[in-house]
């Protein structure tokens, strides 16, 4: 806040009250640059939040009130000039600049996002935890995966297995996309039953304590053709050139390039058509982001995917992903679930 001439920093975003407090369930956080902050909770969760919040006071928004006025009301008390804020609703942002007309605001959301890009030792923890929990969905999925089940079934019987270990939930809605829809980088989890003979697109990751994990593996009943072997088989080398590039100090758009040009090499360049990777953290598309275009450059404590895919309409596709930290002189996988075809 000193250097980008703050007195003040207004927090909207959920999942950012959560970073800074340990708090699930707040509606703001205001945080001074000479005070303490306070995190504004309604009664519903006022007292979780007086137990669990950590570095604030908490203050009750009692019912009829508006949590954004009394932020207001507390910046003028603090006498707090220049705020910065992470995310707001515009229809907030005009409230507030309403009731703060001696208040400059200024968006400053990539002062959050420098803090949460680089995780710490309990981040990390908790990350390889979930990441634990992944691999154990993804073993559950290969164990009961066989013709005749539908896709639905597949997915319900991972989700289960993760909870039971301990996940609070799944990192986003899992994909189990099987036939020609697996030739859709996110095809989605349908009533349609596997056959034998067709590719299937498993895309899961658990959460712990907040923290995500992301994995992708691609399933196979039967004995693949060589078209289908060939695919993935250049899917995995691709997957571990970029892995290789992964270290502190390089730039995210030479590891996309790494795979991006091997695919090319073996003509399946028109074929991987998203990015390589995206960061991952309290959220499962975070900075920095790993593509053609992208201006990040990776740091020690980044946690990030390496996903590269083939995807042919009318035929089929592949993807192996795995969620990977990024070290000083290299990269740690911290999902490691096995990589064969054939289930």
């Amino acid at each position: 806040m000193e250097k980008r001439k703050l007195d003040g920093f207004l927090v909207a975003d959920e999942t950012n009250m959560f970073y800074f407090t340990g708090f699930l369930g707040a509606t703001r956080l205001l945080i001074p640059y000479r005070e303490d902050p306070i995190l504004y909770v309604y009664g519903v969760n006022y007292d979780a939040a007086k137990k669990m919040a950590k570095n604030c006071q908490v203050e009750l928004v009692k019912r009829g009130e508006d949590a954004d006025k009394k932020a207001a009301g507390q910046i003028k008390k603090s006498r707090l000039k220049r705020l910065g804020f992470d995310s707001l609703d515009f229809s907030v942002f005009s409230s507030l600049r309403k009731n703060l007309s001696n208040a400059l605001l200024k968006p400053r959301g990539e002062m959050v996002w420098k803090l949460r890009k680089v995780k710490d030792e309990a981040e990390i923890g908790c990350m390889k935890k979930a990441a634990q929990l992944t691999d154990a969905g993804a073993k559950t999925a290969r164990e009961v995966i066989k013709p005749g089940m539908r896709e639905y079934e597949v997915a319900a019987e991972v989700e289960y297995a993760m909870r039971k270990l301990g996940s609070d939930g799944t990192a986003f809605d899992t994909i189990l996309a099987s036939g020609l829809s697996s030739a859709y980088p996110h095809g989605g989890c349908t009533d349609k039953k596997i056959r034998k003979g067709e590719l299937i697109q498993f895309d899961v990751g658990a959460r712990f304590q907040g923290y995500r994990a992301d994995l992708t593996r691609t399933f196979l009943v039967g004995e693949p053709t060589p078209k289908q072997r060939r695919m993935y088989e250049v899917v995995m080398e691709a997957q571990e050139k970029a892995f290789q590039k992964i270290r502190d100090g390089v730039k995210a758009r030479l590891v996309d390039a790494a795979a991006r040009e091997f695919m090319k090499k073996h003509g399946f360049g028109e074929n991987f058509v998203h990015g390589l990777g995206h960061g991952v953290g309290l959220g499962v598309h975070e900075p920095p982001t790993l593509n053609a275009v992208s201006k990040d450059v990776l740091r020690a404590g980044n946690v990030v995917t390496d996903e590269p895919g083939i995807y042919i309409v009318g035929y089929g596709g592949v993807r192996i992903e795995d969620t990977v930290l990024v070290k000083k002189d290299g990269a740690e996988r911290l999902t490691k679930a096995p990589y064969e075809l054939v289930v």
